[in-house]
């Protein structure tokens, strides 16, 4: 599974909702992971959502949870990030990604900085939240 450039990045207003895209390529269950990052100015990346395709089992670090939701639909070839209830402190460029292995959605929004490489990153695109 193969993400490539992010879309539907914009500006939207505090409390806005947002939803991004990528496209994908290689639907597998030998690479079922995919997930959606994001890199803030002056910031250190962080993953945000991760999914894993073969069983639709999430995953969402705290500040995702009950505001993002990851899915994927494979008939259109296509991975989405929906976002609500946005806030100022989500302004990002974010980037879809997917494990080159056979990372689960934890182990992928788990890994590590080192790890990195081990991943396929599309190219991102930019949301910002302002009033």
């Amino acid at each position: 599974l193969r993400c490539s450039a992010g879309v539907g990045g914009g500006l939207v207003q505090p409390g806005g909702s947002l939803r991004l895209s990528c496209a994908v390529s290689g639907f597998t269950l030998n690479r079922p992971a995919v997930g959606w990052f994001r890199q803030a100015p002056g910031k250190e990346r962080e993953a945000v959502s991760c999914l894993s395709t073969n069983n639709d089992i999430t995953y969402y670090p705290d500040l995702a949870k009950g505001r993002f939701a990851i899915s994927s639909d494979s008939a259109k070839n296509t991975v989405y990030l929906r976002m609500n209830n946005l806030r100022p402190e989500d302004t990002a460029v974010y980037y879809c990604a997917t494990d080159l292995g056979q990372s689960s959605s934890y182990a992928l929004c788990h890994k590590r900085p080192a790890n990195w490489g081990q991943m396929n990153w599309g190219q991102g695109t930019l949301v910002t939240v302002s009033s």
